[in-house]
């Protein structure tokens, strides 16, 4: 049985989040939202959607949503071509990838963000596959972008990790019976994670790769790994 080493993006890989925090925050404010930062930033890592369900309400307006997300995207889109990627992360999926794991991105981001977040990580030499958003009926916090993703791999869920920075990345890792492993780097606190279900929290890539030996990826054994 192959193992799958599964990696939320934003946040995780990338120091990216604060940045979606500052153009949905711009997106917002030109459609007359007035909206917390706290608040968008505590609801970065779910799709586009459902986003603006949780922060304008599950009874807003939808007529207006195609125009914020065309918003947020425009802004974003112009980072494109500094986007920065988090200390050690691309050696960390080498890392697992040498060792025999198929790594697979499980992101919400469109093609044109995941291509320039590729760009920032710059391993794309260790990345099996991706699983996006719409790749599936739900996303995260819904653990199908997690069993979408254990297909691409051909993994089972005993025979992965899901390592991501937000509640919603331990909550789909959880449901979908994948250990899920939380980073610090996207700014949401050790406790929310853990009571979120993660196995295990990290500073960084670079402090889970420093780690690695005796991190959660250790006590899966998987038939690769043999």
């Amino acid at each position: 049985m192959n193992r799958a080493a599964l990696f939320d993006v934003d946040g995780t890989l990338t120091d990216t989040n604060h940045l979606h925090v500052t153009c949905w925050w711009e997106a917002f404010r030109q459609a007359g939202h007035a909206v917390a930062m706290h608040d968008i930033h505590r609801a970065i890592g779910l799709p586009g959607e459902d986003l603006l369900g949780h922060l304008l309400g599950e009874d807003h307006d939808t007529s207006g949503d195609e125009r914020l997300t065309a918003a947020h995207d425009t802004l974003y889109a112009t980072y494109f071509d500094r986007l920065p990627g988090l200390d050690r992360a691309a050696e960390l999926l080498r890392e697992l990838h040498g060792r025999g794991w198929r790594v697979v991105l499980v992101t919400s981001a469109s093609d044109a963000e995941l291509t320039a977040l590729r760009g920032a990580i710059g391993a794309d030499d260790a990345i099996t596959a991706t699983a996006s958003a719409d790749d599936v009926s739900e996303g995260k916090p819904a653990p199908d972008p997690v069993v979408h993703a254990l297909g691409l791999a051909g993994a089972a869920a005993p025979d992965a990790v899901f390592v991501g920075d937000t509640v919603w990345d331990m909550t789909a890792a959880t449901r979908a019976g994948v250990v899920g492993v939380g980073l610090l780097s996207g700014g949401i606190p050790r406790r929310d994670l853990e009571e979120a279900g993660a196995r295990a929290v990290y500073q960084h890539p670079a402090d889970l790769l420093a780690g690695l030996d005796d991190s959660p990826f250790a006590d899966v054994s998987g038939e690769a790994g043999k």
